[in-house]
């Protein structure tokens, strides 16, 4: 399965923590259970029961299996170290901007009557703060994956394609088949 812009956007902020996320079940367990304020509202979180949550508490339970593994880790990511992550998000969005790079397949329409088929495309471009801004807050406010791949092909557009903006005017590119994307802060 191919990566999402928007998981590829958790994990550039995940580079940015300082420590470790807490390792063994019973660690990540109580984690969740002090930041989501009892056991009842970490069940609900993780899809479990709350007498399940108790026993990996106290030390009964040990090893999740894999997918539930997979939504205890994902749960503690999304809530380690929150003034790291916001930091790592201000900077980005306000000075440093972020790295995109990726495979996927890039279309042009440009002045009437001129076409370029699409093709596949490896790309690596720095994007300004304005873009990491605007996919950093269309993430937070629940955008869709589509949403997110228009914010940043409007980025590469502008950065790669057009070069700031100071060729090809009017240029309008498609980023579609994505096989692969990274970012990095």
């Amino acid at each position: 399965m191919v990566d999402s812009l928007g998981d590829s956007l958790d994990r550039a902020l995940e580079g940015a923590f300082t420590r470790r996320i807490p390792q063994s079940a019973q660690a990540q367990m109580k984690y969740l259970v002090k930041q989501l304020k009892g056991t009842k509202a970490t069940a609900q979180a993780l899809g479990i029961s709350q007498r399940t949550v108790e026993r990996y508490v106290s030390g009964k339970l040990k090893r999740p299996r894999q997918d539930l593994r997979g939504r205890i880790e994902r749960e503690v990511k999304k809530r380690w170290q929150p003034q790291v992550r916001a930091k790592a998000r201000k900077k980005a969005a306000s000075t440093d901007g972020l790295v995109v790079s990726t495979r996927a397949r890039f279309g042009f329409t440009a002045a009437p009557g001129t076409t370029d088929d699409a093709r596949i495309r490896d790309i690596t471009q720095a994007l300004p703060p304005e873009y990491a801004d605007q996919l950093f807050t269309a993430r937070e406010q629940g955008a869709t994956e589509q949403q997110l791949q228009q914010i940043a092909a409007d980025g590469l557009a502008r950065m790669y394609f057009r070069a700031n903006n100071s060729r090809a005017h009017g240029l309008g590119v498609e980023f579609t088949d994505i096989e692969q994307i990274e970012i990095e802060l």
